[in-house]
């Protein structure tokens, strides 16, 4: 795997313009913007510390992470679109909100959610005439009630994440990946690079949707992997995903806690043994809100305004994602010094919040080609997204179950 040399953190303004975050925040005819907080700081940050812990060489900019997948995809910024283009950023009746509309049945939720039918081809018209007649609170409780990804657009909560306990390493330990998309597999990718074992499980009906998106990208996080398939419809599969838990040092979950729950595994049952249970939601595990990177970052106040028309643009593509797979990271490489599990309630939402700043947040301009924030220490180039390459494919789904279970002495369903 080709890696970027991990930086020192920055001023904010710099970390903002090396990120290729700046460069994908705004209108697509306007001003590349910087967005408010300390994100792309706190992403280098968490890099540093996976860096100073992991026993094997970890070298990757946490700053750059935060655009890999844009640059992969050759993604642009598109302001009140989300850079991949499944959220919006429409106003309300006393505000704005984000709405996404990623999944295939998600124009049936959200024409349930407007007591309407929606045009399945273009379901953004109809959408935005409701949520601009309505308040941010209704759409949030109708959101939250029908599983789907929307929410007002406010200044979180102050909040603050779990603060990680002793470094360890994870050299050869075993991680069971349940998680989908991108935050939970990053983390996932980022302990296998620390060494961890890492064996990602799917279900025939659920398989992670990330497969239907960039190949590029899908390999850069689960290349190395060992893939399962198991079904937990089936009396065997139930009971060779528990035995996989059992066997499991670290599991990690991107869903609402019923999900697992579902198929019979017990969180607290593997805390209980000593496993460290890595959980991530969009707002905490007592929650039943769900959210996407882009949807969650703009909701919990981590949008970029234009001065001129006051109008939000999204930051970066996602952001909440890589930013939430970088914390599940540094927490999973530290757990309690007696040996104890440990659950790790990551809200992705809390996340961003603990980001977020009331400092002002400096200019940008442009000159020729370039665009450079206005900084303290003088004009400062902003950079476009880069990436890592993969070295080599993703497993296909399933193609490890058989080996994977023979070696933990799980029988094979």
């Amino acid at each position: 795997m080709q890696a970027t040399t991990a930086s020192v953190p920055g001023p904010p303004a710099a970390d903002w313009a090396a990120s290729g975050v700046v460069a994908l925040s705004g209108r697509p005819d306007g001003p590349a913007l910087v967005p408010p907080g300390h994100a792309a700081t706190r992403a280098r940050e968490l890099s540093s510390t996976l860096a100073a812990v992991s026993a094997q060489a970890i070298a990757v900019d946490g700053a750059q992470l935060l655009g890999e997948r844009a640059a992969l995809m050759d993604l642009r910024r598109r302001g009140t679109v989300s850079a991949g283009g499944h959220c919006r950023l429409l106003p309300s009746a006393d505000g704005w909100a984000a709405v996404s509309c990623a999944r295939p049945d998600d124009p049936l939720l959200l024409g349930a959610l407007i007591g309407d039918d929606l045009d399945a081809a273009d379901p953004w018209p109809a959408l935005a005439d409701w949520v601009r007649a309505h308040r941010g609170d209704d759409l949030l409780e109708r959101a939250e009630l029908l599983g789907v990804a929307a929410g007002p657009v406010r200044p979180a909560a102050p909040a603050r994440c779990p603060a990680p306990l002793t470094p360890r390493s994870v050299e050869g330990l075993l991680v069971v990946d349940f998680s989908a998309l991108w935050a939970g597999p990053l983390c996932a990718h980022l302990l296998g690079l620390a060494g961890a074992r890492v064996v990602k499980v799917e279900t025939p009906a659920r398989p992670d949707g990330a497969r239907r998106g960039s190949p590029q990208f899908y390999a850069l996080l689960h290349h190395g992997h060992e893939s399962v398939v198991l079904d937990p419809t089936d009396s065997t599969g139930r009971s060779a995903l528990r035995a996989l838990v059992d066997a499991a040092d670290i599991v990690i979950e991107a869903s609402r806690p019923r999900a697992l729950a579902g198929f019979g595994i017990d969180a607290e049952a593997a805390v209980g043994r000593g496993a460290c249970w890595v959980s991530i939601t969009a707002a905490g595990r007592a929650s039943n809100r769900i959210g996407f990177g882009d949807d969650i970052a703009a909701a919990a106040g981590l949008v970029a305004f234009d001065t001129h028309s006051g109008t939000p643009a999204f930051v970066g593509d996602a952001i909440a994602d890589p930013l939430t797979g970088l914390t599940a990271a540094v927490l999973a490489v530290s757990a309690p010094a007696d040996g104890r599990g440990v659950l790790w309630d990551i809200s992705m939402t809390d996340v961003v919040a603990s980001t977020l700043t009331a400092d002002p947040v400096p200019p940008t301009s442009r000159r020729g080609d370039t665009w450079f924030v206005e900084s303290a220490d003088g004009p400062i180039p902003v950079a476009k997204p880069v990436s890592r390459k993969p070295i080599g494919p993703a497993a296909d789904s399933g193609a490890d179950t058989a080996r994977v279970l023979e070696s933990l002495r799980i029988p094979v369903p």
